[in-house]
C-alpha cells in the first residue's frame, strides 16, 4: 500500500506552534514517501469544538503552507473527514467490541475515579509530578476495576445505543505491548500497569478518542500516524483495539514536544504561542515552523 499520512487537529481552541511543528513533520514524511496527506477534523466533542476554531484551523493551516489531498474541504474517497459525521462507523466498531466481550459498561463517575486515584499507593507513577517519561505521564488514572466483570462472565448483548453509560475496554493485565516507533525507537508498555481499562464510549454518547482515531485511521487507510510524543501511551491502547477488531495497525512516529520557557508542553491555553497570535506579531510561516 502506498504511504498515507494524516494531520488531525481538534478544534477546541486555536492551534499553537507545537501543532505546527508536528503537522510539518507529518507533511514532510508524506512528501518524502511520495504519499498522500489527509486532513481530518477531529470535532467529536460538541461542547468544546466550536465553529470559530474550525474556521481558524483551516486559515492557519493554509497560511503555514500545508496542502492535503483529502479532507473536509476537498473531499476524497474515504470521507466524511469530519469526525462529527462519522458516528455510524464508531457504532459498528463499538457493537463488534461488545459482542466479542472486549468492552463492558461502567457507571463510575469522574469523581469516583479521582477519589480512587488519591488512595495510598494507587497509581503512584502517574501521580508523581517528578515523572517525566512521556510514556507514563498520562492524564487518565488507572481504572481501579470497580465495574469490571469477571473473566468468565457471560457476554453482553449490545444494546441499541451506548448512551447513558461509560464503556471501557478490558486490557489484558500484565501483558506487554511492544512496538517500534519511527522516532523514539523500541517501546514496551505493560497493560494494567502503565495504563488500565480505558474508555471507548462516554456516557454523554460521545465516542472516546481511542476508539474514534483507530476506526478513522483504519477506514482512511492511514499507513503511518505522526503525532506528539505525549501520545505514546495512547498507541499501546490503540494497538489493543486494532488487535480486538482484527485490523492491521499503521506504523508510528511520535515527534518531540515543543515546550514553553518553563519546560511545559504547549497546550491551547498558551494563547501567546498560538499560530494566530504569532501571525499578528508579524512572524512568518518559516519562523513559526522553526525553519528560520
Amino acid at each position: 500500500m502506498s504511504y498515507r499520512g494524516r494531520i488531525a487537529p481538534t478544534p477546541t481552541g486555536y492551534l499553537h506552534s507545537g501543532h505546527a511543528r508536528t503537522f510539518a513533520i507529518a507533511a514532510q514524511r508524506a512528501q518524502s514517501h511520495q504519499g498522500t496527506l489527509i486532513l481530518r477534523n477531529e470535532d467529536l466533542d460538541p461542547d468544546r469544538c466550536k465553529p470559530q476554531y474550525v474556521h481558524a484551523m483551516f486559515e492557519d493551516l493554509r497560511w503555514l503552507g500545508f496542502q492535503w489531498a483529502e479532507g473536509p474541504d476537498v473531499g476524497g474517497p474515504h470521507g466524511p473527514y469530519n469526525q462529527s459525521q462519522r458516528r455510524p462507523f464508531y457504532l459498528e466498531a463499538w457493537r463488534a467490541l461488545v459482542a466479542a466481550g472486549h468492552v463492558y459498561p461502567c457507571t463510575c463517575s469522574r469523581k469516583d475515579l479521582q477519589q480512587a486515584a488519591r488512595a495510598p499507593h494507587e497509581n503512584a507513577n502517574l501521580a508523581d509530578p517528578q515523572i517525566t517519561d512521556p510514556r507514563i505521564t498520562d492524564e487518565d488514572p488507572i481504572y481501579p476495576g470497580t465495574c469490571r466483570p469477571a473473566l468468565n462472565a457471560r457476554s453482553i448483548h449490545p444494546p441499541e445505543s451506548p448512551a447513558g453509560l461509560n464503556w471501557r475496554f478490558r486490557v489484558p493485565d500484565n501483558h506487554p505491548i511492544h512496538f517500534t516507533d519511527g522516532h523514539c525507537g523500541p517501546q514496551t508498555l505493560i497493560a494494567g500497569c502503565d495504563f488500565g481499562d480505558f474508555l471507548v464510549w462516554r456516557r454523554d454518547d460521545v465516542p472516546a478518542y481511542q476508539l474514534a482515531v483507530v476506526v478513522d485511521d483504519h477506514l482512511m487507510r492511514i499507513t503511518e500516524v505522526v503525532r506528539g510524543q505525549d501520545l505514546l501511551i495512547s498507541t499501546a491502547r490503540q494497538l489493543l483495539l486494532y488487535r480486538a477488531l482484527n485490523w492491521t495497525s499503521p506504523t508510528w512516529y511520535h515527534c518531540p514536544l515543543v515546550t514553553d520557557t518553563h519546560g511545559q508542553r504547549l497546550a491551547k491555553r498558551h494563547d501567546a504561542l498560538s499560530i494566530r497570535t504569532l501571525r499578528q506579531q508579524g512572524q512568518t510561516p518559516q519562523q513559526v515552523l522553526g525553519l528560520d
